[in-house]
């Protein structure tokens, strides 16, 4: 049943698992606990398919579930649609030998033996299914060297990066937790949940000029040490960001507290005011703050917080260009346009040399802002994305919340939280409204320009089509952005390349 759940967290469309083993070895349990754990539900019914051959089950992930026992010719299974099923999603056969030449040649093997009281599976396949096999294997042993073995692992709604998550549930578990050298929390009968999140080393993307791929260009974080020093430098100074509960930092996995599921959002999935203007206070918290160029990791180089500069705005820029013009216009860019385009946000970044700096969380937003209605102050604004800050623009965040990507912030509500935060800080020496206002302009726009690209990309390169719904806001932002005056000539050269300056 647990090796149910590990194979839940690593199954993929198209995979077909073939199961092999005499009458009673456990193929049964194994595709039950592997079904239940995807639709993360431990009572669903889930009936052996002996007499209906086939069951198929609607989860996150669309499963076939069949068994080929009383099947008499494997031409059988034309009618009963496995090549349908495969297409759709992933398939898990019981007797597959009876399958013959019907088995796809990148079928995963699974051949269960028993082995004393218990059973061995011996499992094999593509390079890339195992992959995916031996990484939820290594999570596992990483839960269960955290103490926390019995635990049920649950498939997470992940984001737009490669980092996967998964709740792990404790509930109901013994009231001690027998750790290699001690007894973890003894006097707790239930636990909390935890979130691990599964991040390995990877180096994305195609090189680019100069050796380098957009992720390192654009400083986005490779593995899991800047998550572990921002989060660390931030809890220091008093924000909320998740206890790391155990982490190995070699192999990419960190077991997180869970700051619960209560958003920013009402129950119609609009802002709460309320928690927007908390989070601009929490922002106003973080500029007051001296930023260190370099944060300590115990027993680890010290981390350095890379700075927000000229290539990564404009390889972030670039990706207007290279993903959101084609979608528009059914062609590329000319040489043109392209050199145009650089020209002016060239110009732009010039500008942005004389504006504040400070340390910048790059998605301060809804998605990645969890309210924490029993604290007070800003530790209310739970913090779970920061593993890719920088040092840039103060007004970046600003308008990363004000503009959010994924909710409509309205005209209203976006001037109501930019005047609290210039109130705010009104009184600093230093702090110039009109400064502000100017970098906020700007990096609203670098900001919606970067984000037009990056939702197309999502849809074309990264099969994730439910971004282009998002298009239209973002598109909005950019033209309001665009009206400030110290954008006029961006506006000119949008306005030349093709952009709707107004909503058609």
């Amino acid at each position: 049943m647990r090796f149910g759940q590990d194979l839940a967290l690593a199954i993929a469309r198209g995979d077909c698992l073939a199961l092999y083993g005499d009458l009673g070895v456990g193929k049964s349990t194994l595709a039950r606990a592997l079904i239940r754990s995807v639709a993360d539900d431990p009572q669903l019914d889930v009936p052996s398919p002996t007499f209906t051959l086939v069951q198929s089950y609607e989860l996150r992930i669309k499963l076939a579930h069949f068994d080929l026992y009383r099947i008499a010719d494997p031409d059988e299974l034309i009618e009963l649609g496995l090549d349908d099923a495969l297409e759709e999603g992933a398939v898990l056969i019981e007797w597959p030998e009876r399958a013959a030449s019907f088995l796809p040649d990148n079928a995963i093997a699974i051949v269960l033996e028993e082995d004393g009281s218990g059973r061995r599976a011996h499992v094999s396949g593509g390079p890339e299914v195992m992959d995916r096999i031996n990484r939820t294997l290594a999570a596992r042993a990483f839960i269960d060297g955290a103490g926390y073995g019995d635990a049920q692992r649950c498939h997470f709604q992940g984001d737009a990066s490669t980092r996967t998550y998964e709740t792990i549930r404790l509930q109901g578990r013994p009231d001690r937790l027998l750790m290699p050298d001690r007894l973890l929390m003894p006097d707790r009968l239930l636990m909390p949940d935890r979130l691990l999140m599964n991040a390995p080393k990877r180096l994305l993307g195609p090189l680019m000029a100069g050796g380098r791929r957009y992720a390192q260009i654009a400083h986005i974080a490779e593995d899991v040490r800047p998550f572990v020093a921002i989060g660390d430098f931030l809890k220091g100074q008093g924000f909320h960001t998740p206890e790391i509960v155990a982490r190995d930092m070699d192999a990419g996995f960190l077991l997180l507290e869970d700051l619960g599921r209560q958003t920013m959002l009402d129950a119609s999935g609009k802002p709460v005011p309320a928690r927007w203007e908390a989070a601009i206070d929490c922002l106003v918290a973080l500029h007051r703050i001296d930023i260190p160029a370099s944060i300590p990791l115990p027993g680890e180089v010290p981390y350095d917080i890379p700075a927000f500069d000229r290539e990564a705005m404009l390889v972030e820029v670039a990706l207007f260009l290279q993903w959101y013009y084609p979608q528009v216009h059914h062609k590329g860019p000319s040489a043109e346009i392209e050199d145009a385009f650089q020209a002016c946000w060239n110009d732009i970044i010039d500008r942005l040399e004389a504006a504040e700096k400070s340390l910048v969380l790059r998605d301060f937003h809804s998605p990645n802002i969890l309210w924490q209605g029993a604290c007070a102050g800003i530790e209310r604004i739970g913090l779970i994305d920061f593993q890719d800050a920088m040092i840039g623009p103060a007004a970046y965040d600003v308008a990363s919340l004000v503009q959010d990507a994924r909710v409509s912030v309205e005209p209203q509500l976006h001037d109501q939280l930019v005047a609290r935060y210039e109130n705010a800080r009104a009184a600093e020496p230093g702090f110039d409204p009109l400064a502000f206002r100017q970098a906020l302009a700007m990096m609203e726009a670098q900001r919606a320009t970067k984000i037009l690209g990056i939702f197309v990309r999502l849809d074309k390169r990264d099969g994730k089509p439910a971004y282009l719904k998002h298009l239209p806001r973002i598109e909005a932002y950019l033209r309001r952005a665009l009206d400030h005056p110290v954008l006029y000539p961006l506006r000119d050269c949008y306005d030349k390349i093709g952009f709707a300056l107004s909503e058609s």
